[in-house]
């Protein structure tokens, strides 16, 4: 009788994790595969859900909040004057980031002659209980959107999208605010490259910032971009006399407006700098025109450059982009009949809002974009020499393949670990 041929004996199969592994596990990493796929689009639809639900209550909340906006910043003349940094009111703002609380605010301030006046801005706070000694501020100055009223960023459905590091900042455990300045948002004089006025703004904004349920402390570092840049290094030269009260740790600026003759002169060949240039001419003519009356438009503008000026004045950087570039570019070259930083009273009026003629009492920080085009490298170079030899202790960061509008953001992860270690760390 022949032998029927031998068969091998069927393991049995096993468990694991609930799946059923076949003998030459085949379906066994098939399954695997697809509840492994089906996990991970699970969490992915999550991840989704959450974070459009975070998307979603913001943009909603903002949404609300721009409508609501005019009647808050809307003023009678009945608030009368009051000491700088005096909240006349303020508002929750529901659109905050995930992790803070935030405010709309009205409060008082100085411009440059000294009148009491009124501006508006943020504050932003990390949710919680604050350590003993309080959180730290960090008064912000934001690059230039314009300077009409309806161009101050605390207006928008996102009123914290300027904010250059605010996560961060918030992270870290600091309190943030960010001034518009004056004429932005609420009504006011031209603060555009006014050093007294923007400075002011910041540091009142700051004494606001301790009278809101923030825990924020009398510590204080500046930090601003482009025009911010400008509005905190003359509020750390204003700081010890305007504002005694806050302790004043650290100044840090990326690719701040210094030498403001330089810096037209650089620019006034482009959209951009015909652009910044209109700003600071209309705020310079309706700030001191009426107390220097040869301060005349004419005399430093072609009759079509004058007739521009008021125009541009009235629109944003952000979102009439395209108007601006529509009277800007056929000035191109047709723009200036002489040079204000040699010319008076321009001559003079550019040098009082250059900052740097005093040295910073505090440790400095300059960022800067080595492929900038509009704050150039050379200019800022020549700024922070200027501040070392005035005895200022700056570090300068250069950064590489780094324009304008990126410098900021890309500083910040230097800026944090620098202010812990020159004593303006969040506590």
């Amino acid at each position: 009788m022949p032998l029927s041929p031998v068969r091998p004996r069927r393991r049995p199969p096993r468990y694991s994790a609930g799946v059923v592994e076949a003998s030459d596990g085949t379906r066994s990493r098939r399954r695997r595969r697809r509840w492994v796929v089906t996990v991970l689009a699970a969490l992915v639809a999550t991840v989704i859900a959450v974070f459009t639900f975070t998307v979603d209550r913001r943009v909603d909340a903002g949404l609300i909040e721009e409508w609501q906006a005019p009647a808050f910043y809307g003023t009678t003349g009945s608030e009368g004057s009051a000491p700088p940094g005096t909240l006349v009111r303020s508002e929750r703002l529901l659109s905050a980031p995930t992790g803070s609380e935030a405010w709309r605010i009205l409060y008082h301030s100085t411009d440059a002659l000294g009148h009491d006046i009124l501006t508006s801005g943020v504050v932003v706070a990390p949710v919680g209980a604050a350590p003993p000694e309080g959180r730290t501020i960090v008064s912000w100055g934001h690059p230039t959107t314009g300077a009409a009223q309806r161009c101050a960023p605390s207006v928008g459905v996102d009123p914290f999208l300027l904010i250059e590091g605010l996560g961060d900042f918030i992270d870290a455990g600091y309190v943030v605010v960010a001034a518009d300045y004056s004429g932005m948002g609420a009504a006011g004089p031209d603060s555009y490259l006014i050093g007294a006025t923007e400075g002011g703004n910041l540091l009142d904004a700051a004494r606001v910032a301790r009278t809101l349920p923030t825990g924020a402390s009398d510590r204080l570092v500046l930090w601003g971009h482009s025009q911010g840049g400008h509005a905190a290094l003359f509020a750390g030269q204003m700081a010890a006399e305007y504002a005694p009260e806050l302790v004043l740790e650290a100044v840090a600026v990326a690719a701040p407006a210094t030498d403001l003759g330089s810096l037209m002169n650089a620019d006034i060949g482009t959209v951009s700098g015909v652009t910044i240039s209109a700003y600071a001419f209309a705020a310079f003519s309706s700030v001191y025109g009426p107390s220097t009356p040869d301060a005349q438009l004419t005399d430093i503008l072609t009759p079509d450059g004058a007739a521009a000026v008021p125009a541009m004045a009235k629109l944003c950087l952000f979102g009439q982009n395209k108007q601006l570039h529509a009277i800007a570019t056929p000035l191109i070259g047709k723009y200036l009949t002489a040079d204000p930083a040699t010319t008076e009273p321009w001559k003079t009026m550019l040098a009082e809002n250059t900052p740097g003629a005093a040295a910073l009492p505090v440790p400095l920080f300059v960022a800067q974009g080595l492929t900038d085009t509009l704050v150039h490298p050379d200019l800022t170079s020549d700024f922070v020499q200027r501040a070392r030899a005035l005895g200022v202790d700056v570090v300068y960061d250069e950064i590489a393949d780094t324009g304008h509008g990126e410098v900021a953001l890309r500083a910040v992860p230097k800026v944090l670990p620098w202010l812990a270690s020159v004593g303006g760390g969040p506590r």
